[in-house]
């Protein structure tokens, strides 16, 4: 929790007014306000251990990080018509939509601006991994909007852009000042495959994921997450999950009813054989890569949760 009125001036941009840029930037450190956990700076800090790069490195680059991540869970948020974020009202019911959406692609041009500062080429990599976001990002919002339902392997590529792009973000950025030779793409893809389904499997299934969200958002969404794909494509005969996807429902029952044909489907059970796999495969590639314990005690914390059984 911020602990001041005004927020880190690493978010203020170089060429700017800071007293303007404070009021730009109240959504912006809204959300910042909002607990919770950010696994990117875990990543980073993790990646270290082979990269070994300086601790001002890493700051610098974690702050570009966490700036893009709150840009684009604002965006996001827009996007999605979500009510609540980390339990509490979403930046744009407070700040509305305009105030919100320009705070967020304010934030992503200082981001930039902070990129340029970084390295010489560090701009190349930013523009690279922010279009394989949008693009992600963007597929993901043409299923839903056009109510397509895309194949799994159509959604992997897709998961692998949204969240890859963000991973890939990080180590890129960290190998610029890294002597480093190996090449960790698989590993990378392979991680931000598993933290995409996971996500979607958390958002339908655990009830501690839950809590402080609206039950099930994914389904008021529209979203095609991974389970609903599962379900959709090895059932063409049937037609409900994806009547109740078009009509973003908010009705708890409703959605109960989803999610108990999901049950009826297999695509729960699907779903974590799928997530064991993703997780024996990135500790295959950790330890074909001389091993990792900071790596492995991420995915040791992420495959404990309670949901797994």
């Amino acid at each position: 929790m911020t602990t001041t009125d005004e927020i880190n001036p690493f978010y203020h941009s170089l060429s700017g007014d800071r007293q303007d840029d404070e009021k730009l930037l109240e959504p912006i450190k809204y959300i910042i306000q909002l607990p919770g956990k950010l696994i990117n700076q875990k990543l980073a800090q993790a990646f270290n251990y082979w990269l070994k790069i300086s601790s001002d490195k890493i700051q610098a680059i974690d702050e570009i990080i966490v700036m893009i991540y709150n840009s684009c869970l604002l965006i996001d948020d827009i996007e999605d018509n979500s009510i609540l974020r980390r339990g509490a009202p979403v930046a744009h019911s407070v700040y509305g939509i305009s105030r919100s959406l320009n705070a967020a692609t304010y934030a992503l041009f200082v981001a930039m601006e902070k990129v340029i500062n970084l390295h010489p080429t560090a701009i190349k990599v930013y523009a690279e991994q922010m279009l394989e976001l949008h693009r992600g990002q963007g597929m993901e919002i043409f299923w839903r909007d056009n109510c397509i339902c895309p194949s799994e392997a159509d959604y992997k590529i897709i998961a692998i852009k949204k969240m890859g792009g963000v991973f890939n973000l990080i180590v890129k950025l960290m190998k610029l000042f890294s002597t480093y030779e190996e090449d960790l793409s698989l590993l990378v893809a392979t991680l931000g495959l598993y933290f995409q389904i996971r996500d979607d499997y958390g958002n339908l299934k655990a009830d501690k994921y839950t809590e402080n969200k609206t039950y099930c958002d994914d389904l008021s969404e529209g979203k095609f997450s991974f389970p609903i794909v599962h379900a959709i494509t090895t059932n063409p005969d049937h037609s409900e999950i994806i009547n109740i996807l078009k009509q973003q429902t908010r009705d708890i029952e409703t959605k109960r009813c989803c999610i108990k044909l999901l049950e009826k489907f297999g695509s729960f059970k699907y779903t974590r054989n799928v997530l064991k796999k993703l997780d024996m495969q990135a500790r295959a590639e950790i330890e074909r890569l001389g091993g990792n314990p900071f790596l492995i005690q991420i995915l040791d914390e992420l495959k404990h949760w309670d949901y797994w059984n």
